[in-house]
C-alpha cells in the first residue's frame, strides 16, 4: 500500500506540473495572438477607418503600421487612389434634340475624410453618389446648348460639366481629377439635317466663288473695253489733227505688193509732198 500511495502521489505531482506547462503555453499563445491581432498595416494608396464596436471614429489612419485594441477595435481599409469611370448618358439639348454622351471621369476619395464617406455612404459610393451625379450634371449642362453648339463649343460644355460635377461630388468628399467627353451621338434625323446643312453651305460657298469670278471677269472686260475706247478716241483725235496718219496706218498694213490695176506704179508717190 505504501508503494502504491507513493506512485499515486508522484503521478499527481507530474500531472500538476504538466497542467501548469499547458496553462503557460496556452497563456503565451493567447498573448501572441492578441499581440499579432493588435498590429496591422495600411498599404500605399489606402487609408484606414477605425471602427470601435462598429462605430466610426474620427481618426483616419495613414499609410504604414497601426495599433488597435483587439476585439474592441477594427480597421476598415479604403482605397484613395485615382479611379476611372466610363458611362453613357442620354439628355435633351436646348433645341430638344436627343443627345447620347459617352464620358470618362477620373476621381478619388478625399484621404482626410474617408471616415465620413464610410459612415455616410459605405462602399457603394459609386452607385449611390457618383453615377447619379454624372447623369444630373450632363443633363443640366446639355440643356443649356443646342445640339450644334454641343459640337462647336465642346470645350465649354466639358468645362461646365466638370464644374457641375465638382460641386456635386465635393459635398460627399469625392474629388474630381479629370473629366472628358469621349463622344456625342445624335438621332439619325438630326445627322441627316446636319449633313444637308453642310451640303447647302458648301454649294453656297461654291456659288459665291463663281459669282466673284464672274464679277472679276466682267470688270476685266469693262477695263479692256475702256482701254479700246480710249485708244480709238486717241486715234480719232490724231486723224483730225493730222490726215497723214491714215496713210501711215495704210503703210503699216501694206504687204509690199502693188495691185496690178495700178500698172506697177508705186502707191507711195506723192507721200512726201
Amino acid at each position: 500500500m505504501t508503494t502504491i500511495d507513493a506512485r499515486t502521489e508522484e503521478i499527481k505531482k507530474n500531472f500538476k506540473k504538466g497542467g501548469k506547462l499547458v496553462v503557460f503555453v496556452g497563456a503565451v499563445l493567447v498573448i501572441f495572438i492578441i499581440a499579432i491581432s493588435s498590429i496591422g498595416t495600411v498599404g500605399a494608396g489606402e487609408r484606414g477607418v477605425m471602427l470601435q464596436f462598429g462605430a466610426v471614429q474620427d481618426t483616419v489612419i495613414e499609410e504604414g503600421l497601426y495599433f488597435k485594441i483587439p476585439i474592441v477595435q477594427r480597421i476598415q481599409l479604403i482605397d484613395v487612389k485615382i479611379q476611372k469611370d466610363e458611362v453613357s448618358s442620354t439628355a435633351s439639348s436646348k433645341d430638344l434634340q436627343i443627345v447620347t454622351s459617352k464620358i470618362a471621369l477620373n476621381y478619388h476619395l478625399d484621404p482626410d475624410n474617408v471616415n465620413k464617406v464610410w459612415q455616410e455612404v459605405g462602399r457603394s459610393y459609386n452607385n449611390r453618389i457618383i453615377a447619379p451625379s454624372i447623369q444630373e450634371a450632363v443633363k443640366s449642362v446639355t440643356a443649356r446648348f443646342t445640339a450644334e453648339e454641343l459640337i462647336t463649343k465642346r470645350e465649354e460644355v466639358k468645362d461646365q460639366i466638370k464644374t457641375n460635377l465638382f460641386e456635386r461630388l465635393s459635398k460627399n468628399f469625392i474629388v474630381v481629377d479629370e473629366f472628358n467627353i469621349i463622344d456625342f451621338s445624335f438621332s439619325a434625323a438630326f445627322n441627316e439635317a446636319i449633313e444637308a446643312k453642310v451640303t447647302a453651305e458648301q454649294l453656297k460657298l461654291k456659288a459665291d466663288r463663281d459669282l466673284e469670278r464672274i464679277r472679276i471677269e466682267a470688270d476685266q472686260k469693262v477695263v479692256e473695253a475702256e482701254g479700246k475706247a480710249k485708244a480709238i478716241l486717241t486715234e480719232a483725235q490724231a486723224l483730225k489733227t493730222n490726215p497723214k496718219v491714215v496713210e501711215l496706218r495704210w503703210i503699216e498694213k501694206w504687204d509690199g505688193k502693188t495691185p496690178t490695176y495700178w500698172g506697177g506704179a508705186s502707191p507711195f508717190i506723192g507721200l512726201n509732198k
